[in-house]
């Protein structure tokens, strides 16, 4: 005989109820069949439910039941110590593909890097968000039965994010304290273990910071198969976990929302600093414990709804800077002289979620320039970062230098940044804020070598005494203009078999071993793209591993 399934969520609580209402209608000849009617309707839409959702829920990346369901037919007594009662697993127990990409998703939403689970059971959960978390992040599983840890390790070996999860067995709150001893912190914590001290690990995680400023912890088995609202329920489950969602809903520490999902998911975040009055007179309540209009530095670091552009976007820093600026949240406008490359840029960030335009100009050219302002301007109302970067470089030795030359490296390199500077200055100078950002170089500061570069290095020392000027003179009007200096930048022609001794050459002169990246220079143009950096002006911001200090 097969065993009855027992509901597990309220769902399916409310289908069993269903099933049994229109049983018993059918049974009785004297219910109307309209009534009879309204109950079916009622059971399809119940036990459609987790159908559906299973039916639209992405996949996994990896097919995590296919891993479960192979272990799961094998005999639990082989991986079980001698002497200990063990059982088969059923399919039920693993958590459901919706509530693992639930999970996932939870992940990726938060930006977790390290995540903290208590409970781990078969560890489904756990390489569920293990997926979602970087290649550098990390998952810390509690778990109190070794058996269980015994069962999930070679599932875990066998996908290639089950090296991201360490298992730790034992007393969940002894590994909290250890972990808490050890100053380690979490981006986000999944609760999933015994109900009657989920209040005594929640209070204890917040108590002792084990969570980062703006983390979530998400909580299992919040609605418990409906007993934590049903009046008359005795489950001690059910009621220890009524406990635990009123005790969490007056925390003024916290936020919370219960996902009715499977058998309820919270979701809980920390908002605001809980003060007692003994520890207001223990601390100065002021903009650095609180942030600058309450935010944090890394919030402060956003531009959100700021409009951007960046001239030589196509390529190599300005591609790189584009993309900083759109990570972070503002509008970009992708300019360069080559239309195709632009265009190839833009589409980059439109793939990720980036609002962008490509624009073709040539800034040696105020009417190309002045367009270029017009059309950003008419598109998204304004401009607030102006990232002048387009540049060449010419080498030659000085006594041959051509005015040619000359003129045609000053023309882009410095004459072009003033007409960029001017342009989107007169429409920050009206609005009363922007951030100009110029690519300045090393060469503004050394004399790099053996290259010979003249008009190059005097152009790039023209950019910065251009940024200090611009930077005095405009920030009473809150327009603060400042540069980057990179050093050598490495690039695919870099790797020319004709330029590998110059590159040797270059390397024994860098203090860091190592040419640049482009991506060593994005945080910067963010930094001084943001409202953190509005006390900085006319600063030139050098990044290049340390060449010019020797």
């Amino acid at each position: 005989m097969a065993a009855v399934k027992v509901p597990d969520t309220p769902v399916e609580v409310l289908v069993d109820i269903l099933t049994k209402a229109k049983e018993l209608a059918i049974a009785n000849g004297h219910v109307p069949e309209e009534l009879k009617s309204q109950l079916q309707k009622a059971l399809d839409i119940a036990s459609g439910m987790d159908h559906y959702l299973e039916k639209m829920t992405t996949p996994e990346s990896e097919p995590l039941a296919e891993l479960y369901e192979k272990t799961i037919s094998h005999d639990w007594d082989k991986v079980h110590k001698e002497g200990k009662t063990m059982f088969r697993l059923p399919k039920e127990c693993i958590t459901g593909h919706v509530e693992g990409q639930t999970l996932k998703m939870l992940i990726h939403m938060c930006q977790a890097k390290r995540v903290l689970e208590i409970g781990m059971f078969t560890g489904y959960g756990a390489l569920s968000m293990a997926e979602g978390l970087p290649e550098d992040g990390c998952l810390m599983a509690c778990e109190l039965e070794p058996y269980l840890k015994d069962f999930a390790q070679p599932i875990f070996n066998k996908s290639p994010h089950g090296r991201k999860i360490t298992v730790k067995t034992g007393s969940a709150m002894d590994t909290l304290k250890e972990l808490a001893a050890a100053g380690e912190q979490f981006d986000m914590v999944f609760i999933d273990a015994d109900k009657d001290n989920y209040i005594n690990y929640y209070n204890f995680i917040l108590d002792n910071s084990l969570l980062r400023l703006r983390g979530v912890i998400c909580v299992d088995n919040t609605l418990f198969k409906a007993k934590v609202y049903l009046k008359d329920a005795t489950d001690s489950n059910g009621l220890a976990l009524r406990k635990f969602n009123q005790f969490v809903c007056d925390d003024p520490r916290v936020e919370q929302v219960i996902l009715p999902l499977r058998d309820g998911i919270s979701v809980i975040r920390q908002v605001s600093v809980a003060l007692s009055s003994e520890t207001q007179s223990q601390i100065t309540d002021d903009e650095v414990f609180r942030g600058v209009m309450g935010r944090p530095i890394l919030d402060r670091m956003r531009l959100d709804g700021k409009v951007a552009y960046v001239t030589g976007a196509g390529q190599g820093i300005g591609r790189a800077f584009a993309h900083a600026l759109g990570e972070a949240g503002a509008k970009v406008a992708v300019v360069d002289m080559d239309q195709k490359k632009a265009e190839a840029v833009a589409e980059e960030l439109h793939l990720k979620g980036i609002i962008s335009i490509a624009i073709t100009a040539d800034i040696s050219k105020p009417e190309d320039v002045q367009k270029m302002v017009e059309d950003i301007v008419s598109k998204w109302g304004t401009v607030h970062i102006a990232c002048n970067n387009a540049g060449i470089n010419r080498n030659s030795a000085s006594e041959d230098t051509s005015l040619e030359e000359w003129d045609e490296t000053f023309n882009v390199n410095l004459r072009g940044v003033f007409i960029c500077c001017q342009a989107a200055g007169r429409v920050m100078l009206k609005q009363g804020y922007g951030k100009i950002i110029n690519t300045a170089s090393m060469a503004s500061l050394i004399v790099p070598h053996p290259q010979k570069q003249l008009s190059y290095n005097s152009s790039k020392a023209g950019v910065v005494k251009l940024t200090q000027t611009l930077g005095t003179e405009w920030i009473d009007r809150g327009v603060r203009v400042n540069c980057i200096s990179p050093g050598i930048v490495d690039t695919p022609l870099i790797h020319s078999e004709s330029l590998r001794p110059l590159v040797q050459r270059w390397l024994s002169d860098i203090p860091a071993g190592r040419l640049a990246l482009v991506t060593d220079l994005q945080a910067a143009v963010v930094y001084l793209a943001c409202d953190a950096s509005d006390y900085m002006t006319g600063h030139n911001l050098v990044i290049e591993g340390g060449q010019s200090l020797w």
